[in-house]
């Protein structure tokens, strides 16, 4: 067989076989290959809702364990740190799910009404977020 150049004297295939030039998947009719930022605002929302829930129950067992490390191991000490852990699980994930659902609302507007996917966007949303949160007099 002339005019093939084979990947090894094992396996005589034509190399160009092998190259694949289109994508791997299907997209539905009108889809875009990219998600937009509607969609991936779900993933931002819940993974900034788990994120806190988690670092506020580190948070909460530190306090828990330092507000209670005169008592002795007991019923009490224990339930006092599981509300502490608790407290600052919920406050931590209510605080950085509001902020990821600010940020992503203005990031969705934004885009909205410019029209464009750039980094301006992200820019704009996440100065309008900072403006938002500071303005209620958290620090």
């Amino acid at each position: 067989v002339t005019g093939m150049s084979p990947l090894s004297p094992y396996l005589n295939l034509d190399p160009r076989y092998l190259v694949q030039d289109t994508d791997e998947f299907i997209l539905p009719t009108g889809a875009n290959k990219t998600r937009g930022r509607f969609e991936l605002a779900f993933f931002t929302i819940g993974g900034c809702c788990m994120t806190g829930a988690a670092l506020g129950a580190l948070n909460g067992l530190r306090l828990g364990l330092k507000e209670t490390q005169n008592m002795a191991w007991s019923k009490p000490r224990n339930v006092q740190i599981l509300n502490m852990v608790t407290r600052q699980g919920a406050l931590w994930a209510n605080t950085l799910g509001s902020l990821a659902l600010l940020y992503s609302a203005f990031g969705v507007i934004i885009e909205k009404t410019r029209g464009a996917e750039d980094d301006l966007n992200t820019i704009a949303a996440g100065t309008l977020t900072g403006m938002l949160y500071k303005s209620t007099g958290r620090v």
